[in-house]
């Protein structure tokens, strides 16, 4: 077979390939191939995700004296970190107790005193003082109708020259002082047995007085000490005895029979929230994750509170406190971890 020029070759190998191609066209026609439709991605909802804080439900109660007792000294401090109290209960007592105690029994003496005035005043004379004035009344009686018999005598006389008209003056003079007498008795009787309505008033006003001044005292008595105003359990010591209560207050406490965790949601996270919804919470050094749900979703949007430990975190993030309730058994495990920072999954 006789060979190929090398320079026919590249003309025998471009027929061979047009000769290819032309087949392939016959074979297959002018039909393209059909267009493979794009798969959709799946457009489940997605949960979210936010750093938290674990704190009791009842939130953690920093006591502090009232008003005007700033800066007051501590005389007894009556419980320690970890003592459970109940609500009322005083767990601290400051150096004017003791006063404040007194001033509230004077105060209740004086009440008691203007009590007895007041019933005095309602009641009147006693029967015996009631029947001694009829006595005098009656006596001052009999004697004004002897003087006046006397006096009338004194002017009889007189007038037929037989007696000294100084005689008969002195006769009208005792028989008008016994009229005067009488009419004071009868007076007197009159008060023992109704008061006067401005006595009685005076006395009412005076009991009122003294049962204000009782209420004021029992105040200030119940200022002096440092009650418990929910049952709980004692977290922190601020201020010992002996020293003096400072700005930050006397201890904080809480009710641990119940724990949050308040999580910082982004503001654009919102929409998906919804209350009732499962989340869980994730306990740094804790292998288990602690089921919760959402019970409240804040009112308030602020910037972020949580640390962050990426330094190129936006640090000015707006974020809402959404609280989620901890199950019985996350809150047994966190009861002594408030504040604690934890992550938080909401699921949709």
């Amino acid at each position: 077979m006789k060979a190929w020029p090398m320079k026919a070759r590249p003309l025998v190998i471009g027929a061979v390939v047009i000769a290819a191609a032309g087949g392939a066209y016959a074979l297959f026609g002018t039909s393209a191939p059909p267009p493979v439709s794009p798969v959709r991605a799946a457009t489940s909802p997605v949960g979210v995700g936010a750093l938290g804080r674990v704190e009791p439900a009842s939130r953690i109660r920093r006591l502090a004296p009232g008003s005007g007792q700033e800066g007051s000294r501590i005389d007894r401090l009556l419980v320690s970190e970890g003592a459970v109290v109940e609500a009322g209960q005083v767990v601290a007592e400051f150096h004017d107790a003791a006063l404040r105690d007194a001033a509230l029994a004077q105060a209740e003496a004086q009440r008691d005193q203007a009590a007895a005035r007041l019933a005095r005043t309602r009641a009147g004379g006693r029967a015996s003082e009631v029947t001694a004035q009829r006595a005098r009344i009656e006596a001052l009686t009999n004697a004004e109708a002897s003087l006046r018999r006397e006096a009338e005598r004194a002017e009889r006389l007189e007038r037929t020259g037989a007696g000294a008209e100084a005689t008969a003056e002195r006769a009208r003079f005792a028989a008008n002082r016994a009229r005067a007498e009488r009419a004071e008795a009868l007076a007197v009787l009159d008060t023992l047995l109704s008061p006067r309505a401005e006595d009685l008033a005076l006395a009412e006003a005076e009991f009122a007085a003294a049962e204000a001044a009782v209420t004021r005292a029992r105040a200030e008595a119940a200022m002096a000490r440092l009650r418990a105003p929910i049952g709980g359990t004692v977290l922190r010591i601020l201020s010992r005895a002996g020293e003096r209560v400072s700005s930050d207050g006397v201890l904080e406490m809480a009710d641990l029979g119940a724990m949050d965790v308040v999580a910082e949601v982004f503001e654009t996270d919102l929409p998906r929230l919804r209350l009732g919804a499962p989340a869980e919470v994730l306990v740094p050094g804790e292998a288990r994750r602690f089921p919760a749900t959402v019970r409240e979703i804040g009112w308030q949007v602020r910037r972020n509170v949580q640390g962050q430990t990426d330094p190129v975190a936006a640090v000015d993030a707006r974020t809402v406190e959404v609280r989620l309730t901890l199950s019985a058994e996350g809150a047994a495990a966190l009861s002594r971890r408030s504040n604690m920072q934890v992550q938080v999954a909401i699921r949709p």
